[in-house]
């Protein structure tokens, strides 16, 4: 427990004493959710390209509640005060290893917090989350991937981004808010999109950690197809891989984390991580649930016929029926996938 209390005291001194000479935006600091003592899983959680930790409070703070440490770092060359435009940009780093060095060392800060290593990003942050299980699978016991960069929706986009130096602005809908920058130099997407290229090459020939992949049919942003093949080649090796790909209709954005982002279902993707991360469902037996419930089985009906009754609490039972019933297009009244 000294040891404990000394290295997260250590921690919060040296993260706020680097972020204080930064200059940063309002709110934009790395959000440290600590447990007064060692956690039985610790989650590390990156935030999206140009966005800023904030965007995974809501996630964060759930797991917390539930007794996890949860670190949320604030990305390099992320959420600086400014007058950022296309004739001074943001100083995002356009080298691709200085966010694997970043998640590197943050990763070893998550080791000694708890007994297993939890990482997940949305978007970049989900590429950095990806690479890191390819590249410490064995130091990483699940992640979580929320609409991960791994290349654009066509191959033309791709392209684009290569050769473009300028600057693209986000449009943020009326009503819904925007996290971190409202824009970014293209050479600065590249880092993510090198990293994205990399994480799919590799996942052919690497072990990865077990994987839940989100994604979106109304995702602009990203290509699905890369996180279809991702989860079919993860799941090849690591039979607890999940994927779940919100339907059309729903209207989820790319920026899937929070409602004030736009997403209305907010509630229900972090159903599905928690389900997720407290049982030790296999794909396959996601699937027999699904397979019953579609044969005019209940949940409970279905897990009781299929013996699993016993292998989760009453409270992981209630997020993996979220995850069945949206599975077989039946939630709130809505046609999902």
């Amino acid at each position: 427990m000294v040891n404990y209390s000394a290295l997260t005291t250590a921690l919060v001194r040296e993260t706020r004493t680097r972020e204080a000479v930064l200059g940063l935006m309002e709110q934009t600091h790395s959000q440290l959710l600590l447990q007064p003592g060692p956690s039985s899983k610790v989650c590390l959680f990156f935030h999206g390209f140009t966005a800023t930790p904030s965007q995974f409070l809501p996630m964060g703070e759930t797991f917390f509640r539930m007794g996890y440490n949860v670190l949320i770092p604030l990305l390099p060359g992320h959420g600086l005060a400014g007058k950022w435009n296309g004739e001074l940009p943001p100083p995002l780093p356009e080298d691709p290893q200085v966010y694997q060095q970043f998640g590197l060392y943050w990763l070893q800060q998550a080791q000694a917090l708890g007994q297993q290593v939890i990482v997940g990003g949305l978007s970049g942050g989900g590429t950095l989350a990806a690479w890191l299980t390819l590249e410490c699978p064995h130091l990483v016991s699940q992640a979580l991937l929320f609409a991960p960069y791994l290349s654009n929706t066509n191959l033309v986009l791709d392209w684009f981004v290569q050769i473009f130096n300028g600057y693209f602005k986000w449009r943020t809908k009326p009503g819904k808010i925007h996290f971190g920058y409202d824009g970014f130099r293209m050479p600065a997407l590249e880092a993510f999109l090198q990293m994205g290229r990399a994480v799919l090459d590799q996942a052919e020939m690497r072990l990865s950690s077990p994987l839940l992949i989100v994604s979106s049919e109304s995702d602009r942003a990203v290509d699905n197809r890369d996180h279809q093949k991702l989860f079919e080649v993860a799941l090849q090796r690591q039979p607890k891989s999940w994927y779940y790909c919100f339907d059309r209709t729903l209207q989820v954005p790319h920026t899937m984390l929070t409602k004030a982002e736009g997403n209305n279902y907010q509630d229900w993707l972090i159903e599905i991580a928690k389900a997720y991360m407290e049982s030790d469902l296999t794909w396959a037996e996601v699937k027999q649930i699904c397979d019953c419930m579609r044969q005019c089985r209940s949940f409970d009906q279905a897990i009781c016929e299929l013996d699993l009754n016993q292998r989760f609490s009453a409270d992981i039972a209630s997020a993996i029926k979220t995850l069945t019933l949206a599975l077989n297009g039946v939630f709130r009244g809505h046609q999902c996938q």
